[in-house]
């Protein structure tokens, strides 16, 4: 249940729009990027969101979940993905969650590209 209650919420954050972030990012969250990394806060990471330019052919295979604490839960997994006519993006992807008033919250989110031979 954890593991698909986890990855809807990845799958709605590759794929939707800047209220998809306003409802699943917590206050403040910790972010690793090539473009984006450090600690930031749910309204500046919904600012960089352009809903014409979202993620498509998404495939994600879940390396593991962990659950440390009954409000405390990370996964890692495999994602590829296309936006617009780019080429096919591979990443080895870790988010970190934390439950708040009984719903999961992004607090920790990294993405490391991979190439050919990594994928």
């Amino acid at each position: 249940m954890l593991e698909q209650d986890l990855l809807a919420i990845e799958r709605r954050l590759w794929t939707g729009g800047p209220d998809e972030y306003q409802t699943a990012l917590d206050d403040t969250l910790l972010m690793g990027f090539t473009a984006m990394a450090g600690v930031t806060d749910r309204d500046t990471v919904a600012g960089t969101v352009e809903p014409a330019a979202r993620w498509r052919d998404l495939d994600l295979q879940v390396e593991g979940v962990l659950q440390p604490t009954d409000d405390v839960a990370l996964i890692t997994y495999r994602a590829q993905a296309r936006r617009g006519d780019a080429e096919l993006y591979r990443a080895l992807v870790s988010s970190g969650y934390v439950r708040r008033d009984g719903a999961w919250k992004l607090m920790f989110h990294q993405q490391t590209p991979l190439v050919d031979a990594e994928a």
